[in-house]
């Protein structure tokens, strides 16, 4: 029989679930469609709080006219915001896929630079796209954490309450988890909890480590973003649950 999580703690459990993982998936890679590291660094900063197939759907035709920082140039800001209109943000997305592609034209001959300093220069590249682009070219190992990232690493143990945020978590992930498996943790999680570890009603009967799952705070791990900050206040719901209900004037 399999040993559980009750039979297992730290390292062992590391490796049980991630050994789990990788007889399920060995080579997980992007859902992000893209053709060389220009295009997935356009594809990876389009996807700022936008789905993978909302932006693929975008990209497909895009890079079809444009998958070099000349042919983007060529294409111009008003062109790319309507090919990419679909998406959130689009104006402010492709302001930045221009800007970027002339800096590449500018300072690095139309290529683009393999280095997270260099990467994290350019306009709408932070450090969040800067690992996903460097983890997928096999450049530098790195765990991106975005909010599926973020809850099954507590679910499944990884990393304690004390990492409360994405930048926490991102350090405690590189410490616990063996080098092997780091270039392909991210992956791993983030298609773990975009398909069975999901915020509201994980899947569960489904899930491959489910005996080895502590499943900590299933329903209590928040993954709070600015986005989500400026939702929660337009959110007639939120409004109607952050006050107290008053209590009536005792009249005499």
């Amino acid at each position: 029989m399999p040993e559980t999580h009750a039979a297992l703690r730290g390292a062992q459990l590391i490796k049980a679930l991630f050994d789990r993982f990788e007889q399920d998936k060995p080579d997980p890679r992007t859902e992000l469609d893209f053709i060389n590291p220009y295009t997935l660094v356009v594809a990876v900063a389009l996807s700022a709080q936008t789905t993978d197939k909302a932006v693929n759907k975008a990209t497909k035709p895009l890079f079809e006219m444009a998958s070099d920082p000349a042919a983007m140039l060529a294409l111009g800001e008003e062109r790319l915001m309507a090919m990419i209109s679909s998406i959130g943000l689009y104006r402010n997305k492709a302001k930045n896929v221009i800007a970027l592609s002339r800096i590449l034209i500018d300072t690095y001959g139309g290529e683009v630079p393999m280095t997270r300093e260099g990467l994290i220069e350019l306009p709408g590249v932070g450090n969040k796209t800067a690992s996903v682009v460097l983890n997928e070219l096999n450049i530098e190992p790195a765990i991106a954490v975005d909010t599926h990232v973020y809850r099954v690493s507590h679910r499944l143990g990884l990393v304690d309450a004390k990492a409360n945020t994405p930048e926490k978590v991102e350090r405690e992930l590189m410490r616990v988890i063996p080098k092997p498996w780091l270039t392909r943790a991210h992956h791993w999680l983030i298609l773990h909890g975009r398909y069975v570890c999901v915020a509201r009603k994980p899947k569960c009967e489904i899930c491959i480590v489910r005996d080895l799952c502590p499943r900590i705070g299933v329903e209590t791990v928040p993954f709070i973003d600015a986005a989500d900050k400026m939702k929660a206040k337009a959110s007639p719901q939120a409004k109607l649950h952050t006050k107290a209900p008053r209590r009536p004037r005792d009249r005499g």
